[in-house]
């Protein structure tokens, strides 16, 4: 992705010959002539470096303070340049908000290594110092500057999934290393044209053409897929999940990492904002993640009417196996007190068309049945609840045994109340994200 420089100046043959200097493949120049053209290119470009002339009639270190005011979300390089070597004047420029003062007539040779010397700085001051790669405000005003563009783009937004889980069950150098890996991939399969930056500590964004744009998201998934189990122990690996651990002994089932990748273009969709990128990517990320498998997402042309997709309401819903009847009076209000809707149920079995819950308690119940087991593993295992939340209370304390059966969290017994308050809240968070 090239840096932009815009030169403000309104003598046409000497802002051409500066153009001339700067132009490089990995570096594009506009020239503005007036003010007005040039506040139009810093909204929709947001230049990193800015050239500033005296050639106006308003004075130079006014002209800073208003370009200063007018970038001061982006911050970019701001050089002023004069036919002025008066010392008072570089003062009053500098202090105007310009980062450097240079007087014509000026080297060539100098002006060319000093403006690639800032451009430098700057790129490098949004740089990601984990990654190496441009931060989330140089990803955004990269995408500011493709949608300004009369090109075909395709932005892909690349999601390392489970990854604070990963992260807390082996501690932040091996989640560094797993970032390090995929970003490496990722750079690795885009041309030098083709942008890559981070959105947030998991996730990149992708600039690139809409031709290879599927290619590249099917590369990647099947990429990570078959890289990830390298970051794991050969006892996770054996068990086929990992094992977070909680309060009071507590474990909490953690899937594995793997990448979910959503994919725009211009060719399908209109868009003016890079907000409307981002949300847009979001909702389709949403549609293709899956549980513990790597998947990706292309837009595709609509085919139904506007508003055909609703938000599913918030569900507080919380089922309640619990043999013992103090207990089960205890959980019931409580959890009503905290706002939940709960149902109690003695038997372990689920009556036919009960509303899918966000949450389901059950206890192990006798030792030797272990019928709150076998209820946890029919119920994974079915379609109907496929993504409710299973807490596990149980006084066999072989937390194994108890995540073998697709328990999301073993609780054992017993448990504060304010612990089990604690996961529910958080369970039933991860069910409605």
């Amino acid at each position: 992705m090239q840096s932009v420089t815009l030169i403000i100046d309104k003598r046409l043959e000497l802002s051409t010959k500066y153009k001339k200097l700067l132009t490089t493949d990995s570096n594009n120049v506009i020239i503005a002539n007036d003010l007005i053209s040039a506040i139009k290119i810093i909204k929709e470009k947001e230049p990193d470096l800015i050239i500033i002339s005296d050639s106006f009639d308003a004075k130079l270190s006014d002209f800073c303070k208003q370009v200063r005011a007018l970038t001061y979300n982006m911050r970019p390089v701001i050089v002023a340049l004069s036919k002025s070597a008066d010392f008072n004047d570089r003062i009053n420029v500098l202090n105007s908000g310009a980062d450097d003062f240079l007087s014509e007539p000026v080297n060539p040779e100098e002006f060319k290594v000093r403006m690639k010397a800032h451009i430098r700085r700057e790129f490098e001051s949004n740089l990601d110092i984990k990654l190496i790669l441009p931060n989330k405000n140089y990803t955004l005003r990269s995408i500011k500057r493709k949608l300004s563009e009369n090109t075909d783009w395709a932005i892909l937004y690349i999601c390392i999934e489970n990854f604070d889980n990963y992260k807390q069950a082996y501690t932040e150098l091996a989640s560094d290393k797993l970032l390090q890996t995929y970003g490496a991939i990722i750079k690795a399969t885009l041309e030098e044209k083709d942008f890559i930056g981070m959105l947030s500590e998991n996730s990149f964004i992708a600039i690139t053409d809409n031709i290879k744009a599927e290619r590249i998201a099917k590369f990647l998934t099947l990429a990570f897929d078959s890289v990830a189990n390298k970051f794991y122990t050969e006892q996770d690996l054996l068990r086929g999940y990992m094992i977070l651990q909680g309060d009071e002994f507590a474990g909490k089932r953690a899937d594995f990492v793997h990448s979910t990748i959503s994919v725009i273009s211009n060719n399908v969709g209109e868009y003016k904002t890079s907000e409307q990128v981002i949300n847009t990517l979001n909702q389709l990320h949403n549609m293709a993640k899956l549980p513990n498998k790597s998947n990706y997402l292309i837009e595709r042309p609509k085919i139904s009417g506007e508003n055909s997709i609703q938000n599913p309401l918030y569900n507080n819903k919380v089922l309640i196996f619990e043999p013992d009847e103090a207990m089960r009076l205890l959980l019931n209000t409580i959890l009503n007190l905290q706002g939940y809707e709960t149902t109690i149920l003695e038997k372990y079995d689920i009556p036919e068309n009960t509303p899918q819950p966000a949450l389901i308690i059950i206890d192990t119940g006798n030792l030797e049945k272990q019928n709150g087991l076998n209820l946890c593993y029919k119920i994974k295992q079915s379609n109907n609840f496929g993504q409710t939340k299973i807490i596990v209370t149980s006084i066999i304390h072989d937390k194994e045994l108890v995540l073998n059966t697709d328990a999301d969290l073993y609780l054992p017994k017993p448990y504060e109340i304010p612990t089990l308050i604690k996961w529910i809240d958080e369970m039933v968070k991860e069910f409605n994200s």
